[in-house]
């Protein structure tokens, strides 16, 4: 079936002109909503690894980890070039020497052709920035910014400790350095209506990001968030409602935005609710179907 958005394969495919694959690296950092800087007890959907794999905790070092990642998507995709993605916590919340020695052994790592830093708008500078720039006259450098609403009142809600105009501020920080920017967005978060998930996207559109991650918020085991579901507080998407959502926002999307992802990827043995977010390649397969129903496709009704 026809993919009718420009997803994240066929732009590492321009550019390498082969199979690219991320490998998720756990650096071992913290976060400011964790550390007691912002908070101790993090956003309401977030699990003590911060959404990682747990990889640092096990003795791991990045050199390991992207060694047995390779490994693992050369066999199964028949991946020739490869990204670090540095997912868990915060990754540009550190000193500058270490996060320099951390970038600097996953680019040692062969066919690492680059970068993909995910981090917080709150947590870079311009020495940050400007280190990170240093790597794009080589390698392919994405910062991944988490946004998740763009609505100051769900962000303060869910505890993310930032603003929406801290995010704009980062965004423009970064841009004309040759540094990519992605930013997550999340569907389903309490208290918001179709009309604020619309304005999300409309937002992160208007702003000239290179590329988006579309994130069901699903409820992980022992979250603050398990508890307002548990109490009855809380309601999930079920499937149908997310589908079309992301329908629409990739409707008003930029055609050239990088769709880097359209739903998450729950750990099995940590999800709570909804069930229906291990159908990861059911809601994929829907969301294609829906837009050939709608005879549509990412940028239709993108206003310039």
């Amino acid at each position: 079936m026809e993919k009718r958005y420009y997803d994240l394969n066929t732009y590492l495919r321009s550019i390498f002109n082969c199979r690219v694959q991320k490998i998720s690296v756990d650096a071992g950092l913290t976060c400011p909503n964790r550390d007691g800087t912002l908070s101790t007890g993090g956003c309401i959907y977030c699990n003590p690894n911060g959404s990682g794999t747990g990889a640092h905790q096990k003795g791991l070092s990045i050199t390991d980890q992207l060694l047995k990642g390779k490994a693992a998507l050369e066999k199964r995709y028949k991946a020739k070039k490869f990204l670090a993605y540095f997912q868990s916590y915060t990754n540009t919340y550190a000193p500058i020497d270490i996060l320099k020695r951390l970038y600097d052994e996953a680019l040692a790592v062969d066919d690492v052709a680059g970068l993909s830093i995910g981090t917080r708008p709150d947590c870079v500078n311009d020495a940050v920035l400007n280190l990170i720039e240093t790597y794009t006259r080589d390698h392919l450098v994405w910062l991944e910014y988490g946004l998740q609403s763009a609505h100051d009142d769900t962000l303060k809600l869910i505890n993310r400790g930032h603003t929406f105009d801290c995010f704009k501020t980062a965004v423009q920080k970064t841009q004309n350095r040759n540094i990519r920017i992605c930013a997550h967005i999340i569907l389903g978060l309490p208290n918001e209506n179709r009309r604020h998930m619309m304005d999300t996207a409309k937002a992160i559109s208007d702003l000239g990001i290179d590329g988006v991650k579309i994130h069901l918020l699903y409820v992980i085991k022992g979250t603050q968030l398990e508890s307002l579901y548990q109490s009855g507080a809380y309601t999930c998407l079920d499937q149908q409602e997310y589908t079309d959502l992301v329908c629409d926002i990739l409707e008003i999307l930029p055609p050239q935005m990088v769709i880097q992802r359209l739903t998450g990827d729950p750990h099995p043995h940590e999800l709570a609710a909804p069930l229906w977010s291990m159908k990861k390649s059911e809601t994929l397969t829907l969301i294609r179907k829906t837009l050939v129903e709608r005879n549509s496709r990412q940028g239709k009704y993108y206003a310039h």
